[in-house]
């Protein structure tokens, strides 16, 4: 089973936050954020589930 890796589209989506901004919020480097990006690293579950947490976070500001 393949998996899709949307986070480029969730960072556009979302203000357009750069891979240093994501990374500085998840506590890594810009680098990893590329690579899980190109498909060269797939992120741990901790790291995949502080990303999911960030890009709710942010959009329950643009809700409430």
């Amino acid at each position: 089973m393949e998996l899709v890796n949307n986070l480029k589209v969730l960072r556009f989506n979302n203000n357009q936050i750069t891979q240093d901004e994501l990374a500085k919020q998840v506590n890594v480097t810009r680098q990893t954020i590329h690579s899980i990006e190109t498909g060269k690293f797939n992120p741990s579950v901790k790291l995949a589930l502080l990303m999911a947490d960030f890009f709710i976070a942010r959009s329950k500001i643009f809700l409430d």
